[in-house]
């Protein structure tokens, strides 16, 4: 076989690996390893295993990875989402669906300081679940509305998978935080848009909530100073000119740990399962890295990401189509896979295809930062599709006795928001890259 019928099989061996349930970190190792010793050898894969562990680990850009994992075990344990639930509620929550909007906008608040969607989902699970059930909402919508704002911890910077796909498509991190800000506001908006219409369509769902005092709505506010002080210090300090996104990320933990500690979240064994969280987040994130390096390198010894990429450049279609053709492959990847790996297998083979098409005249920075963010948004899809959805696993473990396949009903809803708004970043780029004029 030929060095293409190499590198296809061994992705389809990879793909098989995974449908076996197959860790995607060993899977990729394995069959890149593979796949390297069949056409150059085992003594070329000998030396290059020599250093591609310190080549990738020791990227300072990295580092920032675990210090937002490790925010996000301290803002969880510090208490931190249970302020910003009851905030949206006082202010929102005597309408109908309101209460289920508060779940949204903590969510949104929560992903602010946190950057991972499954431990904002079982963050926000915890406090608004009990909340959404005693005041009437059905189980089945309360799991589907925390699952579908879950997503949001990963849209609103800081987001992990965002770091990662700048560190592989060598983009600016600030600049990628910067233009991700709107996109997630707007999943927001989308999501409490969709909980009017459902509370209005079955008010049984989503019945109206108490109203507060303009007293107690303040106090609410106030509980949040936290969450937007560490906010504007991490994203301020970085658009300032004051951090690098790895200095904010440090300054960040240290200001989360100091409130989880305040509140008391660190006592007993509580700062030992912040660090335990942090550390098995991180190994599990750089197994993952170090697997796709090699099988990133074996494709591209294969020259299959390039016969790829020209193989479409010369397929004379609308650019528009070659892009919807990527979402719908990452849609269905998105129901066997997570979004972190699907960023670290799909990135190399698609985003060459992308830098050498036409998408509305867009120059060579702009347009990998607008595909950055529809493969945000694409992948945070993935976590509430059917049958993987981790959100919905995370939400449903906590509600026992509401049927997957209702939360998943109840979930579709939501998919449409952000196959909505998908389409319309597609269509108008603007919508998100004018945030890169905006000067600092």
């Amino acid at each position: 076989m030929n060095p293409i019928e190499w590198g296809a099989l061994m992705f389809g061996v990879m793909l098989l690996m995974l449908a076996v349930r197959i860790h995607i970190g060993i899977a990729m190792l394995l069959t890149g390893s593979i796949g390297y010793v069949f056409v150059a050898g085992i003594d070329p894969l000998m030396s290059y295993f020599k250093s591609v562990a310190f080549s990738r680990f020791s990227v300072y850009d990295l580092s920032v990875v675990p210090l937002f994992l490790l925010m996000g075990q301290f803002a969880t344990h510090g208490g931190l989402s249970r302020a910003l639930f009851r905030a949206g509620n006082a202010f929102i929550g005597h309408w109908r669906g309101g209460m289920a909007m508060a779940g949204v906008t903590a969510c949104a608040g929560f992903g602010a300081i946190c950057g991972s969607s499954l431990a904002t989902a079982a963050t926000m699970g915890q406090v608004a679940l009990p909340e959404l059930k005693a005041h009437g909402y059905s189980g089945r919508f309360s799991t589907a509305v925390l699952a579908a704002g879950g997503t949001l911890g990963i849209l609103i910077p800081p987001s992990v998978p965002l770091v990662i796909y700048a560190i592989l498509t060598e983009q600016n991190i600030a600049k990628l935080f910067l233009v991700a800000f709107f996109p997630g506001v707007l999943a927001a908006l989308g999501y409490m848009l969709v909980i009017a219409i459902v509370a209005r369509v079955s008010p049984t769902d989503a019945p109206a909530g108490d109203r507060f005092t303009w007293t107690q709505r303040m106090k609410a506010i106030i509980e949040t100073w936290p969450v937007l002080l560490i906010f504007l210090v991490v994203i301020g300090g970085i658009y300032g000119g004051f951090f690098t996104p790895t200095e904010a990320a440090a300054i960040g933990t240290v200001a989360t740990a100091f409130v989880a500690w305040k509140s008391g979240g660190l006592k007993g064994r509580g700062f030992l399962e912040c660090m335990y969280g942090t550390a098995a987040s991180t190994g599990m994130i750089f197994m993952i890295l170090l697997g796709a390096d090699v099988m990133n390198v074996f494709l591209v010894l294969t020259q299959v990401n390039v016969a790829l990429a020209n193989w479409v450049i010369n397929l004379h279609v609308s650019p528009v189509a070659v892009m919807f053709v990527i979402i719908i492959i990452y849609l269905v990847l998105g129901c066997i896979m997570d979004s972190l790996s699907m960023i670290l297998l799909t990135i190399p083979m698609f985003f060459p295809i992308v830098m050498g098409l036409d998408f509305w005249g867009l120059d060579p920075e702009s347009k990998a930062i607008w595909f950055g963010i529809i493969v945000l948004m694409v992948v945070e899809i993935g976590l509430i599709t059917p049958p993987v959805g981790m959100n919905v696993f995370i939400i449903n473990g906590m509600a026992k006795d509401v049927p997957m396949k209702e939360t998943f009903k109840y979930v579709m809803p939501f998919l449409a928001s952000d196959l909505l708004r998908i389409t319309l970043i597609v269509f108008v780029p603007s919508i998100v890259l004018f945030a890169l004029k905006i000067q600092f």
